[in-house]
């Protein structure tokens, strides 16, 4: 049986691989999830074909008592969920043990959100008498204006900014593109950056706003290394992470106001789902507010 076992994993592997197309990183961690799996159920006695929910249950709480984290417990059952389904699908189990599993709830942390005086201050970080500078505080601006990811600023094209117009077409992912607009703070340092540093040293016919003194564009992990110098000389002691400015983005539209729609729209989620993660942060803040100024509170 544990052969079989083996082999039904070494085969949804290889689905995954070829059909789903994961990167080796994550099919790694789904081999790691399933082969502790595999000797989770053979010190308990049993095997793939016979674990039911029982089994499985016993199983997670053997992975909580190890001190597993409820986020990595989760990840752990998405594993078995997709080995299961496979083989339902491929006719060699009837049913899926999990059916009657619940995941384990997992509160989405925000990583890096700043506060709206922290992000003033990254703002204001970059010296911008220094060619270097000038360019940094362009993308930083460009980045809190618009709440675009990482990627999509590195790669945001020149011609898909129009500063007369105030706005930016960004290509999300799928190469979904969406209209966002630019405050008047970032139009202006976007102009400043253009007149006096991507002239002298962009390369000829390079189609990326935001270039190194080499001429090409950057990365994401020379930006990243950018803002976490940054976020020092702003007096941030915890980590900055890459997607901190577009959490930062997002959180103070709606703590602003801004309809839940618009803020999925500005992000580029295609499911508003995704976009409700910032809700609970605006839920926080209110209930701060409320606190604050109601009189029975």
């Amino acid at each position: 049986m544990g052969a079989h076992a083996d082999r039904w994993i070494d085969a949804y592997l290889d689905h995954l691989r070829v059909e789903r197309g994961l990167s080796p990183h994550t099919l790694e961690a789904y081999a790691a999830d399933l082969s502790r799996y595999l000797g989770l159920l053979t010190a308990a006695g049993t095997t793939l074909q016979a674990a039911g929910p029982a089994e499985i249950g016993r199983t997670l709480a053997e992975l909580a008592s190890a001190g597993l984290s409820t986020r990595s417990q989760a990840r752990f059952l998405s594993s078995l969920r997709g080995l299961y389904k496979h083989l339902v699908r491929e006719e060699l189990l009837a049913q899926s043990p999990l059916e009657l599993v619940e995941s384990p709830r997992v509160s989405r942390k925000l990583p890096g959100l700043l506060s709206a005086p922290e992000v003033l201050r990254l703002l204001a970080a970059p010296d911008v008498s220094d060619l270097r500078g000038m360019r940094d505080a362009a993308m930083l601006h460009t980045l809190y204006a618009s709440g675009l990811r990482v990627s999509e600023l590195v790669e945001l094209r020149l011609a898909a900014v129009d500063l007369r117009a105030g706005v930016l077409r960004a290509f999300g992912k799928g190469r979904k593109q969406r209209i966002v607009p630019l405050g008047e703070l970032a139009i202006d340092s976007i102009g400043r950056y253009l007149a006096n540093v991507r002239g002298r040293w962009a390369r000829a016919r390079e189609p990326r706003l935001f270039v190194t003194q080499r001429g090409t564009g950057m990365t994401r992990q020379a930006f990243w290394k950018n803002l976490k110098r940054y976020s020092r000389v702003a007096g941030i002691t915890r980590r900055v992470y890459p997607h901190a400015l577009r959490h930062s983005f997002a959180t103070h539209l709606l703590e602003g106001g801004a309809d839940l729609r618009v803020v999925q729209t500005l992000l580029g989620h295609s499911d508003i789902s995704t976009t409700q993660v910032y809700t609970h942060v605006s839920a926080e803040h209110l209930r701060t507010m409320h606190r604050r100024y109601h009189p029975r509170a």
